[in-house]
């Protein structure tokens, strides 16, 4: 019998003043008879409307018809016939903008909790299973890809699936890219990370880490070694900044240098770890976006007693998860929205002390789409803080671009390509996820790596025809 319930069935999860000292995960998962109840809920659609808002194109009534019939391993290796990462998927997808959006369940209540229910797949089969290392025949045809993040672990999956013999150049010593360093362990653990990348290896995949493409080897080189197509997946890891007075100051961070040491570098665990941060008992992070969220949840959980979102919209501009936003006022974070910074204050010697801000109001919608904000006269206000953390958004990093000639790139910085194939403007050379795009979402990136990895192929076959 299918379960008609207009809700979807609740994701337990550790209690707000519990989670808020600690970096475990938030959420903690459905048990197999909560997953089957929920997955009782899909109608399983002739046409499928969810999977066109999939990126990686998951065949996602399938699955979850498998899940209903407690067949928990086969739904798993459903969504891996499309998906490389189901685990993380499951748990930093956007869902609600893309399959659940579509879902028809949601027309009259909630969607099928689809997120929950392919992390529940996921976390199964790898609580019962090792990953397999499956035989596939190579066509001694060398690949290269740069950058361990979402995009190019899925091209990498991808091609060796086909027979590719695939290096992936990662320039941190752990990979896993923003996976590591950006999304903080309460969200997305990275020993379950580093597990999904074990079964990229088992394919047969090489990766090699604390290599600086630009700088250990470039792209011409590779090409001598006999990389007969490479793909850039290099991200976006260039932080932004606002351009105010005092942005120099001890106790400003970029969300970016803020995240890094918390994840890849595990400051939370200092002094057991060999990196500090510093966090005041007043921070301030301005931005809007998941990692704003980030930063401000990871902030509260290093012990600041007050920790403000500032940004210069209303809240429904916010360009976070809704998940996010809810999960971070539960947790004690404080929103100072329509509220812009001016300039950042400082002591005598050099360290934050204070953040200047003006109030705005909303007018007509600008290039966005959103309402712009405009400054209201006379409202400035100290907020008075010790941390200042800027999580404006981030660019792709200049390197690949200023040692590969003849590489076509954005007044930006990102890499120009073809939108179907990832093609750049050098053959052979493809490109995808936040490098070109800017920072968006891991799924997209995924898409982008899918996507480049089948223009690959079909570029080497007739290449080689």
């Amino acid at each position: 019998m299918p379960n008609m319930s207009l809700n979807k069935v609740p994701m337990p999860e550790q209690e707000p003043d519990v989670r808020n000292r600690n970096f475990k995960e938030v959420a903690l998962g459905y048990t197999e008879e909560m997953a089957v109840e929920e997955a009782k809920r899909c109608l399983n659609c002739k046409h499928k409307p969810c999977v066109s808002g999939c990126p990686v194109n998951v065949k996602i009534p399938e699955f979850i018809s498998l899940i209903a019939e407690g067949r928990f391993e086969e739904a798993y290796l459903k969504i891996k016939e499309t998906n490389n990462l189901p685990a993380i998927c499951g748990r930093v997808c956007p869902q609600e903008t893309q399959c659940e959006k579509f879902c028809v369940r949601g027309k009259k209540g909630e969607p099928v909790g689809i997120g929950r229910l392919e992390r529940f797949a996921a976390d199964w089969y790898m609580a019962h299973n090792d990953p397999e290392t499956p035989d596939i025949p190579k066509n001694n045809k060398k690949v290269a890809v740069i950058g361990s993040g979402p995009a190019g672990l899925t091209c990498a999956a991808d091609l060796a699936k086909l027979g590719y013999s695939v290096t992936i150049f990662e320039a941190f010593h752990t990979p896993g890219g923003v996976l590591m360093y950006g999304i903080p362990e309460f969200r997305l653990p990275k020993e379950l990370v580093q597990r999904e990348i074990d079964t990229v290896r088992k394919l047969g995949v090489e990766i090699k880490t604390n290599m600086v493409i630009g700088k250990s080897i470039t792209i011409d080189e590779l090409k001598e070694e006999g990389y007969e197509a490479i793909f850039v997946g290099t991200g976006a890891g260039l932080p932004n900044f606002m351009g105010i007075p005092g942005e120099n100051l001890n106790g400003v961070y970029s969300a970016n240098e803020f995240l890094t040491r918390i994840n890849l570098m595990k400051a939370y665990l200092y002094p057991e770890t060999d990196t500090p941060v510093k966090v005041g008992r007043n921070v301030a992070v301005i931005g809007g976006g998941n990692v704003a969220m980030d930063a401000a949840r990871s902030a509260k959980r290093l012990g600041a007693e007050n920790v403000y979102i500032v940004y210069r919209r209303s809240e429904a501009e916010m360009p976070a998860r809704l998940e996010e936003i809810h999960h971070a006022k539960e947790e004690g974070i404080i929103f100072k929205l329509l509220t812009n910074p001016v300039r950042i204050l400082g002591t005598e010697d050099g360290w934050v002390k204070g953040m200047e801000c003006i109030e705005m109001e909303l007018g007509e919608p600008d290039q966005s789409g959103r309402r712009r904000p405009i400054p209201k006269k006379g409202s400035e206000h100290v907020i008075d803080v010790e941390t200042v953390i800027i999580a404006i958004g981030q660019s792709p990093n200049p390197l690949i671009k200023s040692t590969t000639p003849g590489l076509k790139t954005h007044e930006w910085g990102g890499i120009i390509v073809d939108e179907e194939t990832g093609a750049t403007s050098i053959p052979g050379v493809y490109a995808g996820g936040d490098a070109v795009t800017g920072a968006a979402t891991v799924i997209l990136a995924m898409g982008a790596g899918k996507k480049a990895a089948a223009a690959i192929d079909q570029y080497l076959k007739n290449k080689n025809a």
